[in-house]
């Protein structure tokens, strides 16, 4: 199952100014925000995140709600988040 999953940005990456880090259930991960380059983005905003690049902002709240559902999905959630820690796009 492929999950969007809310993350916080972290961190810039200024190498390169379409990626940022963002915290996604404890793990971190570059990712492409040149998809938001329009939505003015800083560090503690939450996006939506799918294979690696931030499709849309997400309020703190829409964020935790969309966590809260995933947690409860058990075993598809834990798979999503192995397969984000095995994934970096540097």
């Amino acid at each position: 199952m492929c999950l969007g999953i809310p993350g916080e940005l972290v961190a810039a990456a200024d190498e390169h100014p379409d990626l940022a880090v963002v915290d996604v259930g404890g793990v971190r991960r570059r990712i492409n925000v040149g998809l938001l380059a329009d939505e003015d983005l800083k560090l503690g905003d939450w996006v939506l995140v799918h294979v690696g690049f931030a499709l849309s902002k997400i309020s703190q709240a829409e964020a935790q709600a969309v966590l809260g559902y995933l947690e409860g999905l058990g075993q598809d959630y834990d798979d999503e988040l192995d397969a984000l820690r095995g994934s970096d796009i540097t």
